[in-house]
């Protein structure tokens, strides 16, 4: 009984010398791709783009006109037409993706497109309309038919920040789960989204670390984006925090990174983050052209 007793002290003291001895945990990563302007079919279905077995997170662009007043429209491009309701049968895509565990959301906003809200009534009414028409609300007009995507990407990138933040409040408030994300560009703080994320109405957040010299990866030289990072966003209140990069040198004005560089030189600086959730890569079109998600999987 006296041995057995003095092992039983010398536990507390063994497991502390175990954790000392051991490498620190380096926290795993996600990928999301946004998917639906690869418009002379290079992209592949929605469907395809989730078997792939690289993306957590796939989302669909664009709704890119909604308030002042306008009816909101989507556009995706050479997939389908959905004014005409062609787009219905993504309903089975969806639901294929989420069968595979992949988290589908639709993406608002973008880079071109006619878009803003004008009033806290005007982002209560896209809320309604999101909630209805993609969601799990009910309509006769779902563009998308019937299946329920899992949330909404908030990529706005021109016009006014305003009701961004009731927008997303209102999203949440349907008493049912809701996913949200922003995707703002990496100078700090956005200028239309740096409220919305203030009020902490995002689950994830995937900045875009392109286009955007003082914060973008170049020449080798990764000093501003991880300056942004760390002393900018890695302080966001947001659940997870991902890494935007364009999947090719294509993709973007400015900001690629090569594999190997994130690999051995980025990644392993930003993961020691709490809030690191993996990187987003715009877009499936230029990903299937370059497979940077497939060299870099393994890392993230």
């Amino acid at each position: 009984m006296a041995s057995y007793l003095n092992s039983r002290s010398l536990l507390p003291i063994l497991c502390v010398a175990l954790a000392i001895s051991m490498p620190l945990k380096i926290r795993g990563g996600e990928i999301a791709v946004y998917w639906g302007q690869g418009d002379d079919g290079s992209e592949g279905t929605l469907a395809q783009t989730c078997q792939t077995g690289k993306y957590r997170y796939v989302i669909i662009s664009f709704l890119f006109q909604f308030g002042y007043g306008q009816p909101p429209a989507l556009d995706l491009a050479g997939h389908c037409d959905p004014p005409s309701g062609g787009c219905a049968g993504l309903s089975n895509d969806v639901r294929a993706c989420q069968s595979n565990g992949v988290k589908v959301l639709l993406a608002i906003g973008g880079g071109a497109g006619n878009y803003g809200l004008a009033s806290a009534d005007e982002a209560q009414q896209l809320a309604d309309y999101l909630w209805n028409n993609f969601l799990g609300g009910q309509s006769t007009s779902r563009p998308l038919g019937d299946a329920s995507l899992d949330g909404v990407d908030f990529d706005i990138e021109q016009g006014s920040g305003a009701y961004y933040a009731q927008l997303g409040q209102s999203l949440k408030n349907f008493g049912q789960p809701v996913l949200l994300s922003a995707a703002p560009q990496c100078p700090y703080p956005d200028q239309f989204l740096g409220s919305a994320i203030d009020a902490g109405v995002f689950d994830f957040v995937w900045v875009q670390f392109y286009n955007n010299p003082p914060c973008q990866y170049s020449n080798g030289d990764d000093s501003g984006l991880r300056g942004a990072w760390f002393n900018n966003w890695a302080n966001i209140p947001t659940g997870k925090l991902f890494l935007g990069l364009p999947a090719s040198q294509d993709a973007a004005g400015g900001g690629f990174i090569p594999p190997e560089a994130l690999i051995s030189q980025v990644l392993p600086a930003i993961k020691s983050s709490s809030k690191y959730g993996g990187i987003m890569l715009w877009s499936k079109k230029y990903d299937d052209v370059s497979g940077y998600s497939a060299a870099v999987i393994g890392s993230v």
